[in-house]
């Protein structure tokens, strides 16, 4: 009966580790999933960023901050996002003629998820300096907001890690639970404190600005059913090909997405300060739909 025990123990922890770690095998189509999303991530990352260079002009200058940090931002993730696929790629081989067939873990090889955390240190709070830089807001509001915001949100990134990498669905757990509080608190602050100052922005940006909060949100609840997959008695390779699509859409649709309206949003500010930058971006139908 012991060895009984001993021996169920063993292959409970091996189920639990699976939640952990990378699985054995790929079938072809779950492989070209992961291959093709982590490549439409890059592709969206490094040309919004190049599109934000090129449209620096296109803004005034007081506005440009927040591009600039969208531009950082999104090559931030462009570059982590070339590690990913790198690591993926080694990760996984297969004999098969054409690649055709299944995909095994490559002996001596792993699939480095610290690359993720690591990006999500970096940009999350980036995202939310985006956001406060395009308000133009007296720089003692700004410092008051990103002095709330910053550290929560890389509280939020440093305690989901432990979770991450656990094999311990517990572990998971709790670290998921603690890494939703500074969360809270930033949706706080984004919808209370920060909602106080999108009464004094310009009619035309209001509605947009107030719907950035939501994308935020939306994109940001994406990371947390990734996150609880092993939780939710989805395990294997299903489970790790859903979380990569999860992850990947998240990213796409909270730095990329979330720059070109944060753009959008400087454009219309730019347009409503100055009349004469308007004349010359607008077309002569839109300068006088705008009077």
């Amino acid at each position: 009966m012991p060895q009984k025990k001993a021996l169920s123990g063993r292959f409970a922890d091996s189920d639990q580790m699976e939640n952990a770690v990378i699985p054995d095998l790929l079938s072809h189509g779950q492989y070209e999933t992961v291959y093709n999303f982590l490549s439409l991530v890059i592709a969206s990352q490094l040309f919004t960023a190049v599109f934000l260079l090129i449209s620096l002009p296109r803004i005034l200058p007081r506005y440009r901050q927040a591009i600039t940090v969208a531009i950082i931002v999104c090559g931030i993730a462009a570059y982590h996002y070339f590690r990913i696929f790198d690591s993926f790629k080694s990760a996984f081989v297969t004999t098969s003629v054409g690649g055709t067939g299944d995909y095994t873990q490559a002996v001596g090889q792993g699939f480095n998820e610290g690359y993720r955390y690591v990006d999500w240190l970096l940009t999350v709070p980036l995202l939310l300096v985006e956001l406060v830089a395009v308000l133009a807001l007296a720089r003692s509001v700004q410092s008051r907001l990103l002095a709330r915001l910053v550290p929560a949100a890389a509280l939020m990134i440093a305690l989901g890690y432990p979770g991450e990498i656990s094999g311990d669905n517990g572990i998971r757990g709790l670290f998921g639970l603690l890494s939703t509080i500074p969360f809270i608190y930033i949706l706080y602050v984004l919808f209370v404190q920060l909602g106080k100052s999108l009464d004094k922005q310009p009619a035309g940006v209001r509605k947009t600005l107030s719907r950035l909060r939501f994308l935020l949100l939306l994109s940001w609840g994406v990371y947390p059913i990734a996150y609880l997959l092993p939780l939710l008695n989805i395990s294997g390779s299903d489970a790790w090909v859903y979380k990569q699509v999860g992850y990947s859409v998240a990213d796409i649709l909270a730095k990329a997405v979330y720059a070109l309206i944060i753009f959008h949003v400087a454009r219309i500010k730019s347009f409503d300060d100055d009349t004469a930058f308007a004349a010359v971006e607008l077309s002569a139908e839109e300068v006088r739909a705008a009077k």
